[in-house]
């Protein structure tokens, strides 16, 4: 699969670009950017690799099969329908649209188009999700009765403000999406935020989301920013026991630090052995081993989407599913009230 990335900020030059080398199916044909820096840092990191002033650009000079849209959240709407227009497939970040129903209307235009449209909810794909996963499959927890979900980072730089911004649609859109990919559908949100005023604006810089799921699950998800405090934490709860993980979010550690996973194939996204899960029951306390986290293998199921036509990885209608839990969370923190979700 030929893919542009559009955009080469942090999240287009960390956590698309490395990992669409890295994944076995894909070839990177060019990166949009205009900054003069911007420019110079993927000159810097890429010296092969096409650079154009704008989507518009990439595509009229065509050998593209999809786009990443990576730019900032008030942006990716009119550049995601761009690229739809122009019949290439799209992978849009997340949240890839200002709320349920604009994203709604975003994949009904994929969907006229003859379009696949997938949202970058690769948190999916980290090691520590994966490991509650299999524990999960494998019903070592027995009937699952409540999950614990918290993401504290030490980042205020990091923190958004304004209408687009907020802590809600940074972590918030993936602790929401992890937690429906692991329980299923949500009924009900009730959620409290943290709030601070920026020069930008008010915005929230903590939240707390309590979310009971269809099966009767009960979740509970964290996060702040300002707080000075760096945690990830899994906890959940079952008749058979309990099972706990504190990782070190291994892959963005890394790419941060400067490392490729095609540099280590072998042996990337793997939590080391001092911060693997423990699995509390009857017969005790066992370490579980680490899964591999590995965000490429998204861009490996998409390229295998587009080439058969099978889903994405991650859909639109399931990123519709977190921005309607999103969308919820906000008009409850700032209500002071639960919220029903309607089914379907």
């Amino acid at each position: 699969m030929r893919i542009g990335v559009v955009g080469y900020g942090t999240g287009g030059r960390h956590f698309h670009v490395p990992f669409i080398l890295a994944a076995s199916t894909v070839d990177l044909v060019g990166v949009v950017a205009r900054a003069p820096d911007t420019i110079a840092k993927v000159h810097q990191d890429l010296p092969s690799t096409p650079v154009f002033p704008s989507l518009t650009a990439m595509l009229a000079a065509g050998g593209i099969d999809a786009v990443t849209i990576t730019t900032p959240p008030q942006t990716r709407r009119d550049l995601v329908k761009e690229a739809v227009a122009a019949g290439v497939h799209v992978i849009a970040d997340k949240p890839f649209a200002e709320d349920a129903g604009s994203a709604f209307e975003l994949a009904q235009a994929a969907r006229d188009r003859g379009i696949i449209l997938g949202v970058y909810h690769n948190r999916r794909w980290d090691a520590d999700v994966l490991t509650l996963r299999r524990v999960l499959e494998e019903g070592r927890l027995g009937k699952i009765w409540r999950l614990h979900s918290r993401m504290d980072l030490d980042q205020p730089a990091s923190l958004e403000a304004g209408p687009t911004g907020g802590l809600l649609r940074d972590l918030g859109s993936h602790l929401v999406d992890q937690t429906l990919w692991l329980l299923g559908p949500v009924v009900s949100v009730d959620a409290q935020f943290d709030t601070v005023t920026l020069a930008a604006g008010q915005t929230d810089a903590g939240f707390t989301i309590s979310l009971r799921h269809e099966s009767g699950v009960h979740s509970h998800l964290s996060a702040s920013k300002l707080n000075h405090v760096s945690t990830r934490e899994l906890r959940a709860y079952g008749a058979a026991g309990a099972y706990v993980s504190r990782s070190t979010d291994v892959q963005a550690q890394a790419v941060v630090a400067g490392r490729r996973p095609l540099d280590q194939m072998a042996s990337w996204g793997f939590e080391p052995e001092a911060s693997w899960g423990v699995l509390h029951t009857s017969q005790g306390e066992v370490s579980v081993p680490s899964e591999q986290g590995c965000y490429h293998a998204y861009y490996e199921a998409f390229s295998k989407a587009v080439r058969t036509g099978s889903p994405p990885p991650v859909t639109a209608e399931e990123a519709i599913a977190a921005l309607q839990v999103l969308d919820a969370a906000r008009i409850s923190a700032t209500e002071g009230r639960s919220v029903r979700i309607a089914s379907g």
